[in-house]
């Protein structure tokens, strides 16, 4: 694994602990503002900054048509930790279209 590539897992865990902060710091707020002002958002917020800088290494090197799609492990991530963290729903269709995510990331890798 190259450094670029590491870059990019880099940006993808920073995203996932970015959004698992934003919605942290929206539990019970009582409006944006409120959010704002939450340590827990502007943390998260700064996690997506160094996640955008650590993205920004990671094309250097790998194709935006790899990098891109690559991200979308994110979205299996923040569905089964939103799941265990706050009881979010997480049927049989949700999680086919989970494998499929992860199936298509693979191809991609593969080809």
């Amino acid at each position: 694994m190259t450094a670029h590539h590491l870059a990019l897992a880099a940006a993808i865990l920073g995203g996932v602990a970015g959004q698992l902060l934003l919605k942290a710091g929206s539990v019970d707020a009582a409006g944006l503002w409120a959010q704002l002002s939450r340590p827990a958002t502007l943390v998260g917020l700064g996690f997506y900054a160094a996640s955008a800088i650590a993205y920004l290494v990671a094309l250097q090197r790998i194709p935006v048509s790899v990098a891109f799609p690559s991200v979308s492990v994110s979205y299996v991530a923040i569905a089964v930790l939103g799941a265990l963290l706050w009881g979010e729903p997480l049927g049989w269709t949700k999680l086919a279209a989970l494998v499929l995510i992860c199936g298509g990331v693979t191809l991609l890798y593969r080809g």
